[in-house]
C-alpha cells in the first residue's frame, strides 16, 4: 500500500508530526505546496496535516481542491494545535473545515504541538501579538490562556511521537480492509 503524507507547517510542529507519521508508515512525505506535481492517483492513502489557526486547518483550502480526485475512504487528516486536547475538539475542527458531505466522512486526529513565537513569520507575529494583548486585557484567564501567555516568553514543545499511534493504527486498519 502506497501512502502519502502532506503537510503545511509554520513553526515546525506539524512538520515533525508529518515526518514521524511517514516514518512509521513508510510513506512519502511532502509539503502541501508540492501537491500539483504529485501523482495522487498512485497513492492508496493520503494523509494531510496542518496547524490550527482559530479552528481553521492551515493549508486545508489548498488541499480541499484535491479531495474529490483522491476519493472517499482514502484521506485522513491531522490537525496540530498548541492547546491540550479537549472533549469534542475533532468535532469542532471538522465543523469549521469539512463543509461538504464528502468531506464530513474524513477522519480527523488532533495532535498537540506547541508554540514558538520566534519561528513565526511577520504576519503571524502581528496576529499573535494582537492575541497576546487581548489575553492580557482579560481580568480572568483560563489555564490555557495563562499557558499561552507564558509561551510568548518561553517556547513550548508538547509534540510526542506516541501521539501519532492512534492515527497510525487507523491507517493500518484502513489499508488492511482495502486488501
Amino acid at each position: 500500500m502506497k501512502t502519502l503524507v502532506l503537510y503545511k507547517s509554520i513553526s515546525g510542529f506539524t512538520k515533525t508530526y508529518a515526518e514521524w507519521i511517514s516514518e512509521k508508515l513508510g510513506a512519502d512525505c511532502k509539503k502541501i505546496d508540492e501537491i500539483r506535481k504529485l501523482p495522487l492517483q498512485h497513492y492508496d492513502t493520503v494523509i494531510f496535516g496542518g496547524s490550527l489557526h482559530a479552528a481553521g486547518i492551515n493549508g486545508y483550502k489548498q488541499f480541499r481542491k484535491y479531495v474529490p480526485s483522491i476519493g472517499p475512504g482514502k484521506i485522513v487528516i491531522f490537525a496540530v494545535g498548541a492547546s491540550p486536547a479537549k472533549e469534542g475538539i475533532t468535532d469542532e475542527i471538522k465543523a469549521a473545515n469539512l463543509t461538504t458531505h464528502a468531506e464530513r466522512s474524513i477522519p480527523i486526529f488532533y495532535l498537540r504541538g506547541g508554540f514558538d513565537y520566534s519561528k513565526l513569520n511577520t504576519s503571524n507575529k502581528i496576529l499573535m501579538k494582537l492575541l497576546k494583548w487581548k489575553l492580557q486585557l482579560k481580568k480572568e484567564r483560563s489555564p490555557d490562556e495563562k499557558g499561552m501567555l507564558a509561551a510568548y516568553d518561553k517556547a513550548v514543545d508538547a509534540t510526542d511521537p506516541e501521539a501519532v499511534l492512534p492515527l497510525f493504527r487507523y491507517v493500518q486498519e484502513l489499508q488492511t480492509s482495502e486488501r
